[in-house]
């Protein structure tokens, strides 16, 4: 898919421009909430990780926005959570936000999840990221309450639902 200045590209998960912007977006979630999460001990940090990872087996799809020259502005994945379609680990680079990039691989991730069948998309996000919060209400998501497996180990994040 090409927008203006950019195209959506369908990568293979260990690319390795999409594992640089998931660390980039790892170090930024890290800042975000690292005071928040500071009082954890290392078993509850252990299990938090465990309800964050992402299997490759359970992905659908790894989608780049790329600069017309090739620079990756963005990602995100689509993954299986059992009978879920859930979009998972969104980024957009600092240089590239407020181009739309974000709502184009939101758009792209939805679409293709409505093409495979799903009832819904899901998404778990944290009111550390305002940004994304705004972006995904005006991309059509609600709210919902938090999923599995997200219960346990961050009973605060902030869920939502895009249903077809």
């Amino acid at each position: 898919m090409i927008k203006a200045g950019y195209r959506i590209e369908s990568v293979q998960l260990d690319d390795p421009r999409a594992v640089q912007l998931r660390s980039m977006l790892d170090a930024d979630l890290d800042e975000r909430y690292r005071d928040a999460d500071a009082d954890d001990t290392p078993a509850f940090a252990a299990k938090r990780a465990a309800a964050l990872a992402v299997h490759p087996e359970q992905i659908v799809a790894t989608l780049l926005a790329v600069d017309d020259d090739g620079t990756p502005l963005g990602h995100v994945m689509l993954r299986r959570l059992g009978a879920e379609w859930e979009l998972k680990r969104l980024i957009v680079v600092p240089a590239a936000r407020r181009r739309g990039v974000g709502r184009a691989l939101t758009a792209e991730v939805v679409d293709r999840a409505r093409r495979g069948g799903a009832a819904r998309v899901i998404l778990q996000s944290g009111r550390m990221q305002p940004e994304s919060l705004r972006m995904y209400a005006a991309s059509g998501f609600t709210p919902i309450p938090v999923y599995e497996p997200y219960v346990e180990t961050m009973p605060r994040s902030l869920c939502f639902e895009y249903v077809f």
